[in-house]
């Protein structure tokens, strides 16, 4: 009887203990955000999944299932917006195809223009991407000499205008100019530079690396030193550099085994946050607050005309007060990645923003006044890489070019530039200043009838699209046209100085606006009863079926199906 009591007992703990695992597995899957982007495994099967597939030239016209007249246009359409690049461009377009087959980064942002069926049959010199040589305010110039205003920011960079950073640039190099590289020794910049960083981080101590993926990767390593915990916590979608450890999903070949994907501004993230024990450290990237559990919207991803996004500051500010609570509760380590956001958003960037102290601080591309840098600031406690009472337990970092002199010189330049009253009061006024600005954009294009509308989180702008179309993404080449510089994600983010005056900016409305009026125009938004979001997604997923399976082909119709060739509508070669 002892030896079947012992068997039942054992028996109803390992239940016990199985159904209390079971119930914590659930916990964490439903703070999981419901789509891909929130379940990184998943994500990284599906794509494996995904076969490539092109449209044909008459496909690439018709894939709504436009009829021939509206073929027609768009073929003359881009005819034309091909033989214009070609005869404006054809010195830089020259030098890009002369990298493509050198450089991998133009050999991947060719690919990844526009969404991939359609990759195939856009001519080339969309592609490509550009090259500058001379850039003026808040303009750059190509290398025939086409001036266009500059709606890509240098990824983030350019936060004061490309002539405020040429000349942080040239007095850094000026200050520093009499030690050149020396490596290793600091230049006496350093120490107000420090001391600047630690009163906009509101944080104690600082270091400085190459990258802002570097800055981010310290960040990590020392909450896991300091806390003894394994895990990270990233919200679905947020960016935070290129690296596997923050990366777990496409993109990827690592399996990342020690991050958890949750989903921003949920309920059932803040539990898992109370509730688990193995939480190191909060990654937040703040412009998570423009596109919530969303990745940053590109136009490789622009399939149908469902790309959302918009920006409730009261409502994030008050999910920020959360985690911050949270995270003081549990010794969780809070790390705002403030690499994009930092000095945009505000002086002292998004914690000043959203007013909200975090842990530890990245800073990046704007702070180097210039030049590339990586800043980590945090508390005493959190940045020590050893510890006192265990001399060979060390979390190491160090960086040959860490501290370069001329870095120190640029960024000293730019930090003392930036303080003085007249981009404070730019700080100041900023916020309202572009708001007012998009909603001025936003009437123009309401007045104009055309099916766009801008949303903002201060100076960074995006694209939504109102009307359902497969050809959205055409947009950026019609902008580019019309004068308008983008990055290769195209029209998702349009990132815009300060520099900007309202002349500025009302030249750009009225280039957008005439660059969709012309697309318009040539037939990229026709429009059907049939024509819906759901439509063209349920026709991106046939043709991608049967491209996987070819014997369905003929067999599987989608809701969009092409209209049928005739001999006298024969396409005209695009390229």
């Amino acid at each position: 009887m002892t030896s079947a009591f012992i068997v039942y007992a054992f028996a109803t703990a390992a239940g016990l203990y199985f159904i209390y695992r079971l119930v914590v597995r659930l916990q964490l899957s439903r703070a999981k955000h419901p789509s891909l982007r929130g379940h990184s495994n998943w994500s990284r099967r599906v794509a494996r999944l995904v076969p490539f597939f092109s449209y044909d030239e008459h496909g690439f016209f018709a894939s709504d299932g436009a009829p021939t007249e509206i073929q027609q246009q768009r073929r003359q359409g881009l005819l034309a917006l091909q033989s214009r690049a070609e005869q404006q461009c054809a010195k830089t377009l020259a030098h890009c195809r002369s990298l493509k087959e050198s450089v991998s980064d133009i050999r991947f942002t060719s690919r990844y223009r526009v969404p991939f069926p359609f990759t195939d049959q856009l001519p080339e010199c969309f592609r490509l991407g550009s090259m500058a040589e001379e850039s003026r305010g808040s303009q750059v110039r190509d290398l025939d000499g086409n001036w266009r205003y500059d709606l890509s920011g240098s990824y983030g960079v350019n936060v004061f205008g490309y002539d405020f950073y040429k000349q942080c640039m040239d007095e850094g190099i000026a200050r520093t100019h009499a030690l050149g590289p020396v490596l290793g020794a600091y230049h006496p910049l350093i120490t107000e530079n420090v001391n600047i960083i630690r009163e906009v981080s509101g944080l104690d101590e600082v270091s400085f690396h190459m990258s802002g993926t570097e800055a981010v990767m310290q960040a990590v390593r020392l909450a896991r030193y300091h806390t003894g915990k394994t895990h990270l916590v990233r919200f679905c979608g947020a960016y935070h550099g290129w690296w596997d450890g923050v990366q777990p999903g496409i993109g990827n070949t690592r399996k990342a085994r020690d991050v958890y994907t949750l989903a921003d501004q949920s309920e059932h993230t803040l539990h898992i946050l109370r509730t688990r024990k193995d939480i190191a450290c909060v990654l937040i990237n703040p412009l998570q607050a423009f596109h919530p559990n969303s990745d940053a919207p590109s136009d490789t991803a622009l399939v149908a005309s469902d790309r959302n996004n918009g920006f409730d500051k009261e409502d994030y500010t008050r999910w920020l007060a959360q985690v911050r609570e949270v995270c003081t509760e549990r010794g969780i380590v809070l790390i705002f990645d403030e690499v994009f956001t930092g000095f945009r958003l505000a002086w002292r960037g998004a914690q000043a923003f959203f007013g909200i102290q975090a842990d530890l601080v990245t800073y990046g591309k704007t702070l180097g006044g210039g030049l590339p840098i990586g800043v980590l600031a945090g508390t005493h406690r959190l940045m020590q890489r050893f510890k006192d009472n265990q001399p060979v337990n060390v979390s190491f970092a160090r960086g040959t070019f860490n501290s370069h002199p001329y870095v120190m010189g640029a960024m000293n330049a730019f930090l003392e530039r930036a303080r003085q009253p007249e981009f404070q009061q730019q700080y100041r006024q900023s916020e309202s200043l572009w708001n007012r600005r998009v909603a001025t954009f936003n009437q123009r294009l309401e007045s104009e009838a055309l099916p766009l509308r801008i949303t903002n989180i201060h100076s960074i702008l995006s694209v939504l699209y109102t009307r359902p179309s497969r050809y959205n993404w055409m947009l950026q080449f019609y902008l580019r046209d019309a004068g308008l510089e983008l990055s290769w994600t195209g029209t998702g983010r349009l990132i815009m100085s300060y520099s900007f005056t309202d002349d500025d900016f009302n030249q750009v409305i009225e280039r957008f606006i005439a660059a969709a009026r012309r697309m318009q125009a040539e037939g990229w938004w026709w429009q059907s009863p049939g024509l819906t979001n759901k439509a063209i997604k349920r026709q991106f997923l046939v043709d991608m079926l049967c491209a996987r399976f070819p014997v369905l082909k003929g067999r599987l119709n989608g809701p969009l199906a092409l209209p049928e060739q005739t001999p006298e509508t024969k396409p005209v070669p695009a390229r």
